[in-house]
């Protein structure tokens, strides 16, 4: 049955209801048959629209679309050993977060809903207020005070309203769920419809690999966007019988903002509370994740693990990718740190895919300081 579930007290609703949350304050999740025709799928465009009937919009004069998608997945060599990365950082906005936000504001038209409201530490916020600016929608976004100047002026230069919040992105998510008590929430988080794109980085990955699930695939984690969005991807493709296993989940976090790494090496049932210090990878400071329960059960179901990495090897990364040609923003060289510590113990016949999240054009204040 296609619906909203809630994963606490099991209520399910309408998929056509403007919900975000369930009434017992759970977050959502969506239950969908997908369809996967993939002769059909491979003589479409190359967007990740071409999995039209995997994704839960009910008419196409809905769909609010850069024709985005399909990013290339090109051949990185670490120490003699191949890596598959996923090009996402050259989606329309600069980051892979569009795949989310063409999902979610396609389904906000559907609705008819005329304003949203997102919160962001900058990212998920120009994705969504680029889209809207498409749709036509409102939106109000709500960035932390120190947010970078780039991402600021991109989410200013789409017409979007910004609000900025003084204090962390924890006091930026709280103060955004006053004004989403009566404007409806385009949450990157919260919301599942934005899961929905996002797990489109696993359908590319299959098809681009001869519809053939990788062995391992590194992701950055801090609300689990793309993680929780992958994990969905590949149980769709696996229940289809498209792939026949789930590849193991590596989940990447800075050791200043780690939570969800404390939790998987502790094996405890509760994300902890910690000391959130600076990092670079903005992205992923995430200290207080939404769905951080839900993030590292997916990471155990699929055999994986998480990898915490230092503010001096997520700067050894981003300088390595930039002698390569690659201009990447910081929390893909935190992924790429992550790589690397990954493969000291790999099986050498692996195959690994991972990601460049995002574009350096949004950190350019950043990796000034970093050249210099």
């Amino acid at each position: 049955m296609n619906q909203l579930v809630c994963p606490c007290c099991l209520a399910g609703y309408s998929l056509n209801e403007p919900r975000w949350r369930c009434e017992c304050g759970s977050y959502l999740d969506i239950e969908f048959e997908p369809e996967f025709n993939c002769k059909v799928i491979s003589q479409r465009k190359p967007t990740m629209w071409r999995y039209r009937e995997a994704i839960p919009i009910a008419d196409d004069a809905h769909i609010v679309s850069f024709e985005e998608g399909f990013t290339p997945l090109l051949e990185i060599s670490f120490d003699g050993r191949p890596v598959l990365v996923k090009q996402d950082h050259l989606f329309p906005t600069g980051s892979y977060k569009d795949r989310g936000a063409t999902v979610l504001i396609s389904k906000v038209k559907e609705l008819g809903i005329a304003e949203v409201v997102e919160d962001s530490s900058g990212n998920a916020g120009a994705a969504i207020a680029g889209y809207c600016a498409r749709a036509g929608i409102r939106c109000q976004i709500f960035l932390p005070s120190d947010t970078s100047a780039g991402k600021v002026a991109q989410v200013k230069l789409y017409g979007a309203d910004l609000v900025k919040v003084p204090g962390n992105r924890e006091d930026t998510a709280r103060a955004v769920l006053k004004a989403a008590e009566t404007i409806y929430y385009a949450s990157h988080s919260w919301n599942p419809f934005f899961f929905q794109g996002t797990k489109t980085f696993a359908f590319e990955v299959c098809e681009q690999l001869g519809w053939q699930a990788p062995d391992a695939v590194i992701l950055p984690v801090g609300n689990g966007t793309l993680l929780l969005g992958a994990y969905i991807g590949f149980q769709e493709l696996q229940k289809a019988r498209i792939i026949h296993q789930m590849p193991r989940l590596i989940a990447v976090q800075a050791e200043n903002c780690a939570p969800l790494y404390r939790a998987f090496m502790d094996k405890s049932a509760l994300i902890p509370k910690i000391e959130k210090k600076d990092t670079l990878a903005e992205g992923i400071a995430i200290a207080e994740p939404v769905r951080g329960r839900q993030i590292v059960d997916a990471v155990q179901e699929s055999g994986g693990s998480f990898i915490a990495v230092s503010e001096a090897e997520i700067k050894e990364a981003w300088r390595d990718m930039g002698k390569r040609g690659y201009y990447i923003e910081p929390t893909s060289a935190a992924t790429i740190a992550g790589v690397k510590k990954y493969l000291s113990p790999a099986e050498r016949e692996e195959i690994i895919v991972s990601v460049f999240t995002g574009h350096g054009l949004k950190s350019t204040e950043k990796i000034a300081k970093i050249v210099k």
